[in-house]
C-alpha cells in the first residue's frame, strides 16, 4: 500500500468526505457526519464488551459567534468523546459544524454550549462533555510534555512504513511499570492521505518491552491510513496480543488540522488525565 491510498476500511455510503464543499457560516448541526466504531474495531477483532476504557478528546481553536448584538465572540472549545459511543466524530465535518457557527447569533456562551453539547452527543451517540474556555483564562492553559522515557534516540534501522506488529517482543520476562513515550508517530488520513502527525505515551505493567522494537512498530506506521482513534486502538490491540502486559494505557496527542487536534486514550485501568497540549499542538 503506498501513501496515497486508504486502507481497506469502508465507510458510509453518505459520507461526502474528500469533496470540495462551501463553508456554511450560519448554524447548521447537520454539517457533523458520524463513522461508526465498528468498521474499524471489526477489522482488529475488537468486539462487546470493550476491553479498554478511555475517550477521544478535541481541543478546538477556531470556534466564534456573534452575540445579540452582532459582536464576535471566541472561545477554545474542549470536548471529551466517550470510547463507548457507538460513533467517531468524523474531523472534517468537525471543522465544518464550528465553521456555521460564526456569523450565526447566540445569546451567550452558555446557549452556545448547550448546542455543541446536544449536537455532538447526537453524532456520537452518546453523551459528549463539553466546556468553553473563554479569552479570561487563556492564560491558565499551559504547555507540557508527556511523562516518561523518550525512545525515539535509540539507534535502530527502519525498514517497514506500514504497521508491523511482529516488530513489538518482549526483552524479558521481568515484570517492569513503565512510560515510554515517542514523538515519532505519524499516519496518514483515511480520506485524504494527509500526514498526521503525533506524540505517543505507552505506560504499562508487564513483562519488559523491548525499546527499540516498539519504536520502529511506532514508525510502521509512517505511510499508514488511518483515522487517529482507529490508530490508536490497533496500537493497544497489537501491545496486548504480542506482549500481554496486565495493565496498558496508550495516549495520543495529535497536531491540530483546522483548528483542531484530537488525543485519543485508551487505558485498561484507571489513569489521571490532563488535557495539556504540546508544543507542537
Amino acid at each position: 500500500m503506498t501513501n496515497n491510498q486508504s486502507s481497506s476500511t469502508t465507510l458510509p455510503a453518505n459520507l461526502t468526505l474528500g469533496q470540495k464543499v462551501d463553508y456554511v457560516e450560519q448554524y447548521t448541526p447537520t454539517l457533523l457526519q458520524a463513522v461508526p466504531r465498528e468498521i474499524s474495531r471489526a477489522q482488529i477483532g475488537v468486539s462487546l464488551p470493550l476491553p479498554f476504557q478511555g475517550m477521544d478528546i478535541w481541543n478546538g481553536y477556531e470556534l466564534s459567534w456573534l452575540n445579540s448584538k452582532g459582536k464576535p465572540q471566541v472561545a477554545i472549545l474542549q470536548c471529551f468523546v466517550p470510547v463507548t459511543s457507538p460513533n467517531l466524530i468524523e474531523s472534517k465535518s468537525f471543522k465544518l459544524y464550528l465553521n456555521s457557527f460564526n456569523q450565526s447569533h447566540f445569546q451567550s456562551g452558555d446557549n452556545v454550549l448547550r448546542h455543541i453539547t446536544a449536537d455532538l452527543s447526537a453524532c456520537a451517540g452518546a453523551a459528549v462533555e463539553a466546556k468553553l474556555v473563554t479569552p479570561q483564562a487563556f492564560t491558565q492553559l499551559t504547555i507540557a510534555d508527556l511523562e516518561g522515557v523518550v525512545i525515539d534516540d535509540l539507534d535502530i534501522s527502519v525498514e517497514h512504513y506500514q504497521p508491523t506488529p511482529e516488530l513489538l517482543t518482549c526483552e524479558s520476562e521481568q515484570v517492569v511499570e513503565e512510560s515510554l513515550v515517542s514523538h515519532l508517530l505519524k499516519s496518514n488520513c483515511l480520506i485524504t492521505s494527509q500526514p498526521d502527525w503525533a506524540s505517543i505515551q505507552i505506560r504499562y505493567q508487564g513483562a519488559k518491552i523491548d525499546h527499540k522494537g516498539l519504536l520502529a512498530y511506532l514508525i510502521s506506521f509512517r505511510q499508514h491510513n488511518e483515522f487517529h482513534e482507529q490508530c490508536i486502538e490497533r496500537i493497544y490491540c497489537d501491545l496486548m496480543a504480542r506482549c500481554n502486559p496486565q495493565k496498558l494505557a496508550v495516549y495520543a496527542r495529535y497536531t491540530r488540522r483546522g483548528g483542531l487536534d484530537i488525543n485519543p486514550l485508551r487505558t485498561n485501568f484507571a489513569v489521571d488525565l490532563v488535557n495539556e497540549r504540546m508544543a507542537r499542538q
